[in-house]
């Protein structure tokens, strides 16, 4: 009997299914979102960068003294419709806007795949948009952590000066409080980011940071999952400090519960989970864990939303079936 992988009854059912992740510009979305795909594989993942959906280039956003996390400052209206477009399973035709030069290129054909990820600073920012929203992630790192990623980012691949680099960061800031930052409140799964409490440099050498992952209760879980620890090989193998924390995150009104990792633990830690998953989507190795001996936070967190987003696609089917 052959057997029915994840994949094929993904690409046998007609549900598109849209994962929102925001988060200022620089704050390490880009990083989850490309887990996604790499777990669950390009053929039924794809994603939209929002930026595509400014109305206007970097020349007139400076004429105007208007900074894109300003909602007006984009198309919202075109991106919900285009949302609306894409999961009824039909193509659009999408803008395109290229941050080398800070304007518009030609519009390209769009078509859906089983898995959209809406990344950017508004994917969920209007009820017409949170609607369509399947999953909703929201990425919150320290100020630090933030303003050094988008510093090494815009200078070494916007063509930006150090000092102009700066001063868009700190010209951006009240909008990103104003605009971006109350998207929090509408999200299932917060990332909180921080660095490690065991080192700073640890971030820029190893990517390694303290990440608080807190997440509103799944609806259901297919699969019981354990974080196994290997107590004789932690006294007797491990080099690496590590921490994991379960609490309680106090954010906009509301309270989730939360996991907090810091350093580095062994990749056998997540060896069960990751399993599970890869027995689940029939994707094997997966690539981001690919010849590591020791994973960090935000790997283990990664593996974590994905197992969670497996979950509720599967949920969806079983509801669709029993309706």
């Amino acid at each position: 009997m052959t057997r029915v992988t994840f994949h094929d009854s993904i690409q046998a059912s007609s549900y598109i299914y849209i994962i929102g992740v925001a988060g200022d510009s620089g704050s390490g979305k880009t990083t989850f979102s490309d887990a996604i795909t790499a777990i669950f594989g390009p053929d039924i993942v794809s994603t939209i960068t929002l930026d595509d959906y400014h109305l206007y280039d970097r020349n007139e956003r400076a004429q105007r003294k208007i900074t894109p996390l300003n909602p007006v400052a984009n198309d919202l209206d075109r991106l919900a419709r285009d949302v609306a477009t894409l999961k009824m399973g039909k193509p659009i035709e999408k803008p395109v806007y290229s941050h080398a030069t800070g304007t518009f290129q030609n519009p390209i054909t769009f078509y859906p795949t089983k898995f959209i990820i809406l990344e950017g600073l508004h994917p969920f920012a209007t009820p017409a948009l949170l609607q369509h929203m399947d999953y909703t992630i929201f990425v919150d790192p320290d100020n630090e952590v933030k303003y050094d990623w988008k510093l090494r980012r815009d200078v070494g691949k916007r063509n930006y000066t150090p000092e102009a680099a700066l001063e868009e960061i700190q010209k951006r800031e009240p909008d990103y409080r104003r605009f971006v930052l109350p998207q929090r409140a509408s999200a299932g799964t917060v990332i909180r980011i921080a660095y490690s409490g065991y080192s700073k440099a640890l971030g820029i050498s190893r990517n390694v940071y303290r990440i608080t992952l807190g997440m509103k209760p799944p609806e259901t879980c297919f699969e019981d999952v354990e974080l196994n620890i290997d107590l004789c090989g932690l006294f007797t193998r491990s080099t690496h400090d590590f921490l994991l924390e379960c609490g309680t995150l106090d954010l906009d009104n509301r309270r989730i519960r939360s996991l907090t990792i810091d350093g580095e633990l062994s990749h056998e830690t997540i060896h069960r989970i990751e399993r599970n998953i890869e027995k689940q989507t029939d994707v094997h190795p997966i690539d981001i864990f690919t010849g590591k001996e020791v994973i960090a936070g935000s790997d283990l967190v990664r593996l974590i939303i994905s197992w969670q987003i497996i979950n509720h696609r599967i949920h969806i089917d079983s509801k669709q079936l029993k309706g």
